[in-house]
C-alpha cells in the first residue's frame, strides 16, 4: 500500500505487544508507516517490531507511568521523528461480580484503560498540535451499553469516549482530529479466556444475534487502519454499530431484562467466581504492576 497517506509517518500504538495493538500494528505496516510499538511485554514487542515489513521499533513501557512515557516520547522523536498519529489501545479487562471484586484489580483497570489513554494523550499532544495529527481512542462496544460482570471495563470505555470527545472539541481548532473507535467483540486471547467462565458466554450468548458476534481481529484491525487513513471522527465494527448511538437509552432496560432472567441461574444460588486480570495481556499488567505476586 505504498499510496497511502500514513507512508513515511510516525505511528504510536500503545498495547501493541498482542491482540488487536498487534494486528493494527501490521495493517499500519503495510501502508508503510515508521512504527513505535508501546507496551508490557518487551519480548513480544521487539519480535513484533523485528516481523513488520517497514521500521517499527519496541518500548517497554506502562501507559499510567507519566515520566516512562515522557522518557518514550522523547526516545521516538530522536529515533522516528515526531508522530503525528497516536493510537491508544492498551487496555485490561476483568469480570465478574462487582460486590466481591478486588479493588485493586478493579481500579487497575481504570487506570490502564481510562487514566492510561488520557497520559497517552498528554504526552504526544504536543507531537500532534505540532503536526496536525490524529489521536484514535479505541473504545468498545462496552461504551455503547454496559455489560453485566464486567463493571470496571464498562466504566473505563464508557470513560475514554467522553474523554475522547472533550478531547476533540478542545483540539480542533489545532487541526489535531480525534476519532473513537467502537469494535464489537473481537477474537483475542482476552475474550477467548472470558468465554471459559459460563456466566461471561452465557450473557454474551443471550444477547441479539448480530451483538453477540465474535469478529477476527484482522477484521477489525483493518477497519481502524482505514480509519486512521481517513481520520474518521468514529469508527464502528461492525458497521451496523452506528445504530445503536440513535438508541442507546434502550440499552440498559434490555440488558436489565436479561441479567434478571440470565445470572439467578447462573449462580444457582452460589456467588460467580471473578476472572482476575484476563488473557496474556492481564496477566503481563499485573507482573509489571505488582512486582513478586503470584
Amino acid at each position: 500500500m505504498t499510496d497511502s497517506p500514513l507512508k513515511d509517518r510516525t505511528i504510536v500504538v500503545t498495547g501493541a505487544a498482542r491482540g488487536l495493538g498487534a494486528a493494527l500494528a501490521l495493517e499500519l505496516a503495510r501502508r508503510r508507516a515508521r512504527l513505535a510499538l508501546l507496551g508490557h511485554e518487551g519480548a513480544e514487542l521487539e519480535a513484533l517490531a523485528a516481523a513488520l515489513p517497514t521500521t517499527a521499533l519496541a518500548f517497554e513501557v506502562d501507559v499510567t507511568d507519566h515520566t516512562a512515557l515522557t522518557d518514550a516520547a522523547g526516545e521516538i522523536r530522536g529515533l522516528l521523528g515526531r508522530p503525528s498519529v497516536v493510537v491508544a489501545n492498551a487496555g485490561i479487562a476483568l469480570g465478574g461480580p462487582f460486590a466481591t471484586s478486588d479493588p485493586d484489580s478493579w481500579r487497575r483497570v481504570i487506570d490502564v484503560n481510562l487514566t492510561g489513554s488520557a497520559q497517552t494523550a498528554r504526552t504526544f499532544l504536543p507531537d500532534l498540535v505540532a503536526t496536525a495529527g490524529y489521536f484514535l481512542q479505541v473504545a468498545s462496544l462496552a461504551s455503547l451499553g454496559a455489560t453485566p460482570m464486567m463493571s470496571a471495563y464498562c466504566a473505563s470505555k464508557a470513560g475514554v469516549e467522553a474523554f475522547a470527545h472533550t478531547l476533540q472539541a478542545e483540539v480542533a481548532h489545532q487541526g489535531v482530529a480525534v476519532g473513537v473507535a467502537y469494535p464489537s467483540w473481537t477474537d483475542t486471547d482476552m475474550i477467548r479466556e472470558a468465554e471459559r467462565f459460563t456466566a461471561m458466554h452465557e450473557l454474551r450468548a443471550h444477547m441479539p444475534p448480530p451483538a453477540r458476534t465474535v469478529y477476527p481481529v484482522a477484521t477489525v484491525a483493518a477497519r481502524l487502519a482505514r480509519a486512521v487513513e481517513c481520520r474518521r471522527t468514529a469508527v464502528y465494527v461492525p458497521a451496523w454499530l452506528r445504530c445503536i448511538q440513535a438508541v442507546r437509552a434502550a440499552l440498559p432496560p434490555f440488558v436489565l431484562r436479561i441479567s434478571r432472567h440470565e445470572l439467578p441461574r447462573l449462580d444457582a444460588g452460589h456467588p460467580l467466581p471473578g476472572t482476575g486480570r484476563l488473557g496474556a495481556g492481564g496477566r503481563a499488567d499485573r507482573a509489571a504492576a505488582e512486582p513478586g505476586d503470584d
